[in-house]
This record gives structure tokens, sequence and C-alpha cells, in this order.
């Protein structure tokens, strides 16, 4: 309990004596704790405190640890010593970090593996890795349908799934072809000597090794599953993919996302945000930003077009930026919310005419309050602002109303509309960058702004 207590009170470095006096709390918490905890020591002392855990502790830690920390061990130890701790990793953390290694650096590994685990890991890498079988486990138990419950448990106990995986037994003829499966529940709770058989289930919900690995998680979010099946085109059973995992995809496809749609590059691997260094997110970060500045030149060109109208009525530069931020806010909030739904399968390109209604109707609400807020704020604060004897503050007030009403619309319409472009031409909706979308709409506003301008007071 001492040593407990003291690791819920750290929050700054640890030393490597102070983790050595709680191996043994360590070793009772979950790996997650421990995998936090011990990769803040440097690799020396993190080699003298990993001989302090079992093999399979080892394993389990390693997982948790980030690729470039793995990668960073596996060069430190022998390949020997390495292979024992990767032999004790998840399945799908193994074959994860085994795709991370070059092919001279494999094939130094390889040796050291046992034959079952070689076959499992060679087997798994050779999947994409962002379809299912990239990030499927082979830690699963299977039974057949002619079997006892007893039987069933018996054949569990020599399958030894892990423990976040027990919960679903599959059940296989013997071509390893899925017929349903039985919960560990269902095995307990029946009478030792009733059928599998006659307490499996038959309906079950799987996907294919080649699907999408964003679809997967789909699947298990949906159906509120533990862990998935997954089956080969023979529906013969080769993985599941574990809740925990769905998650992992879910939020790695949520900031891929996210990046693209604020224009970062993006790189071959998930880098942490606190170890990459600022040279490395400025190349993430730059190529948009640069891209944009040079189409932005059109926007200068548009204001140097109607230099002319900006001398007689000087007023009209005070409201240009409010007119530019209306409208990427707008354009990037009708985007968020288009990208969202395309993400989630609520809409695809065939409902495009539906979306455009609906985010017109959405718009033209937007475009009325705002018109109005834009009224009153060019009356209330330019009440002093000195304009030529033909104009009238009131005339010029409706102008500007007028344009930022149509920017919304036209904002809106065009932030909904990218995503669902990008879509039809067979790319990702999320690479409609923000950034992009505000660039697009600054040169369009301006032009719906100096041709109502123009039109309204003949500049």
């Amino acid at each position: 309990m001492k040593n407990l207590e003291v690791l819920t009170r750290l929050t700054g470095p640890i030393t490597a004596e102070e983790v050595i006096e709680m191996v043994p709390t360590l070793k009772q918490i979950p790996v997650v704790e421990v995998g936090e905890l011990l990769v803040q020591l440097d690799d020396i002392a993190l080699l003298g405190i990993f001989d302090l855990f079992e093999p399979a502790q080892q394993g389990y830690i390693l997982a948790e640890f980030p690729i470039e920390r793995q990668l960073l061990l596996f060069q430190s130890l022998s390949k020997k010593r390495f292979a024992l701790i990767f032999e004790h990793m998840p399945s799908d953390s193994r074959a994860d970090l085994f795709q991370h290694l070059t092919q001279q650096e494999q094939a130094a590994l390889l040796p050291y593996l046992s034959k079952a685990v070689r076959e499992d890991v060679i087997a798994l890498s050779a999947y994409p890795p962002d379809t299912a079988g990239g990030i499927m486990s082979t830690d699963f138990a299977t039974v057949q349908e002619d079997m006892t419950c007893a039987e069933a448990i018996a054949k569990v106990r020599q399958d030894a799934p892990s423990k976040r995986t027990i919960y679903y037994v599959y059940v296989t003829d013997e071509n390893q072809v899925m017929q349903g499966f039985i919960t560990l529940k269902d095995l307990i709770i029946n009478d030792p000597q009733v059928l599998v058989s006659q307490a499996m289930h038959r309906q079950f919900v799987f996907a294919y090794v080649d699907e999408d690995r964003e679809e997967v998680a789909r699947k298990i979010e949906k159906y509120d599953l533990v862990a998935l099946p997954i089956l080969n085109r023979e529906n013969q059973l080769v993985g599941i993919v574990t809740h925990d995992e769905a998650l992992d995809v879910m939020r790695a496809e949520y900031t891929e996302d996210m990046e693209k749609f604020m224009g970062i590059t993006q790189t071959a691997r998930e880098f942490d945000y606190l170890n990459t260094s600022a040279w490395q997110h400025f190349k993430k970060r730059s190529i948009w930003v640069v891209s944009l500045a040079a189409i932005g030149i059109v926007s200068g060109i548009i204001i140097h077009h109607y230099e002319d109208a900006l001398t007689q009525l000087l007023i009209l530069a005070l409201y240009m930026p409010m007119i530019a931020d209306t409208g990427g806010n707008t354009g990037s909030q009708a985007a968020t919310v288009v990208i969202r739904a395309i993400a989630l399968g609520q809409v695809s390109v065939r409902n495009w005419l539906a979306i455009i209604w609906k985010e017109t109707k959405v718009a033209s609400l937007l475009a009325i309050l705002l018109g109005l807020l834009a009224y009153g704020k060019v009356l209330f604060l330019s009440w002093e602002t000195e304009i030529p004897a033909m104009y009238s503050l009131s005339k010029i007030a409706l102008v500007i109303a007028l344009a930022l009403s149509l920017q919304v619309v036209s904002a809106t319409l065009i932030g909904a509309l990218l995503p669902l472009l990008a879509r039809r031409l067979g790319g990702d909706p999320a690479v409609v960058a923000s950034p992009a979308i505000t660039t697009i709409v600054d040169v369009t506003g301006l032009l719906i702004y100096f041709s109502i301008a123009s039109a309204f007071f003949h500049l």
C-alpha cells in the first residue's frame, strides 16, 4: 500500500531507485500504468529494471511503449534477449513493431523466435496496416460444435487466450470455418454435458480480413462488441479485433482527419508531440500554408483592382476583416459537419442534393441573423466616420450587411460542397483542409463585397 501511495503522488520525473522500490506494486497494477511510468527512464535504467519482471510482463509493458521507444530497445538489446520479450507481446502489437523494422532487422530477429511466433508474426505483418488484417490479433480460443461445455472449457484452458480476449469463444469446424460463437458465461452456466451446438450463437457480426480498419471499428462501436471476428474470403477465422484496438483506430483516424483538415501534411509514422522536433513539425505544416499563401495573392489582386473604390469609400476597408472572418468561420463549420457525417456513414455523395438544400436553409437563417448584426455594428461603430456627402451611413451599412449575408450563404455552400467533391473524385474529404476553405471563401467574399458596393454606389 505504501508503494501504491507513492505511485499516485508522483508528478515529476522518476528515478530508477524509486521504480525499484515500487516493483512489488508495479507487478500488481495495470500494465498501461507501468508502461507510462517506465517509459520515463533512460535506456540503461530501463533495461536493468526490465529484468525484475517476468518475460510475460515485459512483453505487455513493452507493448504500451511508443513505437519509437520500442525500436530503441530493439537496437539496445541482443536479438536473443529481445526475442524473449517480443514473443510475449500481444500478437497485434508484435506485428506492428515487426512492420516498423527494416528487412535486415527482421532477418536478424526471426531466427531467435519460436516457429509458432515466427509464422504468426510473418502472417500478420503481410496485411496492410489500414485493413482489418493489419490490426487483428491471433490471441483467441476456438471450440467445435460436438464438444460438451466441459470439453470446451478444457480447450479454452489449452488455448490460453489473454484476459482481454476470453469473453468470446469461437465455434469453428475442422477447416476453421466459423460457425458461430459461445460466451464464457454460456460455458459456465450451462450443464457441463450440454453440447456447444445447443448453447452457441449462430448469428454473428464479422469483418473480412481486407476490410478497412475504420469500418471494423464502426462495427465494434455499433454492435457494442468486446471483440469482432475476422474472416478470410473462405469464411475461415483468422483473427479478432478487440474493442481497445478499435478505440486506438478511431483515435488515430480522428487525429489524421483533424491534421488533414487543418492542413498538416501526414507522415508515414505517428509522432509524439513533445518528442517530435520543431523541424519535423515545421515540415508537416509548411506545405499547405505556403501553397495557400501563394493562392492568397488573388485576394491582393482583387483589392488592387478595387483600389479606386476604397479611395472613395475608405469605410469599406474597415469591414473587410469582418467579411473574411465570417466567411471562413461559416465555411469551416459547414465542412466540419459534412465531413463528420461522411465519416460516420450518415451521408454519402448520393445525398448531395439533400445536403445542399439543408445547408442552404441553415445558411439563410445565419445570413439573416448575421446581416442584422452587421447592419447594427456599422451604425454603432461608424457614426463618427467621415464619409462623402453623397452617401449615407445607413445605405453603407445596408450594403455591408447584404454583402456579409451573401458571403455567409456562399461560404457555407462551398464548405459543404468541397468535401463531397473530394469524395466523388475518390479522395479523402478531410484533405479539403480548413486553411483551403478559408482561402477560397476569402477570395469569393472579396468579389461579393466589392461587386455589391460597386453596383450600389457606381464605383
